[in-house]
């Protein structure tokens, strides 16, 4: 189980995201599809949640393997993947990623892990992260990481 898997009630999860407040803003095309992959269930609740509240259409997957299946099936403009996750984690996921869907844009996410979160971070980032957040983050603050992303892809 992967090191930011400590959060398993979906009602908990919001203290690794920071607050759970949302805005109202002009919603982005509802045509655009984001992928969240991480290991823990409330997590991506949370994370799909705020997405969703904001107008996005999200897809869920439990770790990189899984989150590679779905891109193989299926088209998205942003991929937000966890680093640390079973089966297959988000560096490899993300190198992956980078390597057979070059022009999707991916934010990684990671609350640490035993070596601390800047190191992982660094090294996505390096395997080819467009950015990276470090939990605890606000949804604001995804909300506007993504958004900066797909002005950038126009």
């Amino acid at each position: 189980m992967g090191a930011d898997s400590a959060v398993s009630d979906p009602s908990q999860a919001g203290a690794v995201i920071g607050s759970a407040s949302l805005w109202s803003q002009d919603g982005p095309d509802r045509m655009t599809r984001i992928l969240v992959i991480d290991d823990n269930s409330g997590i991506r609740q949370l994370l799909r949640a705020t997405l969703e509240d904001t107008g996005y259409e999200v897809v869920e997957a439990d770790n990189g393997r899984t989150g590679l299946e779905r891109l193989d099936e299926e088209t998205f403009s942003v991929i937000v993947c966890d680093i640390m996750m079973p089966e297959m984690d988000g560096l490899e996921a993300i190198r992956e990623i980078r390597e057979k869907h070059g022009q999707t844009k991916i934010v990684a996410i990671s609350g640490g892990g035993t070596f601390g979160q800047t190191h992982f971070l660094k090294m996505a980032e390096t395997l080819g992260a467009d950015r990276h957040l470090r939990k605890p983050f606000e949804p604001d603050d995804l909300v506007a990481t993504i958004q900066d992303l797909l002005k950038t892809a126009a």
